[in-house]
């Protein structure tokens, strides 16, 4: 008896190290979130592949974006390729630290379209409060102030192409916003009205081209991070 619980207890302590072995191996994977953004105005849909492995099952069209993929954190190899092609327009690696946040976006002409890696803080905003956050990825666009329509105050202010704010607190409610060349009070582009929800977190982008028309035209692009 005392042979057989002698192995009994071998057989449990076995287990309990491999059962260990393999929890600090799953603990050992350490994720990141990052998003795709697609906002390069006249670049075709694309395919987002992370260290050659496709994460999209349809083409990334402009403006639109992955939404916040867990990946395994680290550095990792980023290929954005022309949809249902081998042909890579951005091929970079970038180094992603563990449990942190970030918005990777695909800007500029398609003839020489390049990345943006933003850290995006998605910290909770204050009681009554939402976060926004401005970036400017209008390539033929001037440096640009954006103002609330109806009192003029410059929300964000005299950013240029590729340029961007922080995460900035305001209150929640509807605003209506105008984008002018900066410095001045010319209006290059009045936005629908956008509502801020009490604790959600946005990035507003400057898209498209000046004199751009159709899907191509000078608008913005309005992402809920969280």
């Amino acid at each position: 008896m005392k042979f057989k619980l002698s192995i009994l207890a071998s057989v449990l302590m076995s287990s309990a190290v491999l059962f260990t072995s393999c929890k600090k191996e799953e603990d050992a994977h350490e994720h990141t979130n990052v998003m795709v953004v697609h906002a390069s105005p006249d670049a075709p849909g694309v395919d987002l592949l992370v260290d050659d492995v496709k994460q999209n099952t349809a083409a990334l069209n402009f403006p639109n974006n992955t939404g916040y993929l867990e990946l395994e954190a680290g550095t990792r190899n980023l290929k954005v390729n022309v949809a249902g092609t081998t042909t890579t327009v951005i091929n970079a690696d970038v180094p992603f630290t563990k449990d942190m946040s970030y918005s990777v976006f695909a800007v500029d002409s398609v003839s020489v379209i390049s990345a943006i890696v933003l850290t995006d803080d998605l910290t909770a905003p204050a009681a009554g409060k939402a976060h926004v956050r401005f970036v400017h990825l209008s390539p033929d666009a001037p440096a640009v102030d954006v103002a609330v329509a109806s009192s003029g105050t410059v929300v964000f202010g005299n950013k240029a192409f590729k340029e961007y704010t922080a995460f900035t607190p305001l209150d929640a409610g509807a605003y209506n916003l105008d984008v002018r060349v900066a410095g001045t009070t010319t209006v290059a582009l009045v936005l629908p009205t956008i509502t801020l929800e009490a604790g959600k977190i946005y990035t507003v982008f400057a898209k498209g081209f000046l004199g751009g028309s159709g899907a191509q035209a000078l608008g913005a692009e309005i992402i809920v991070n969280k």
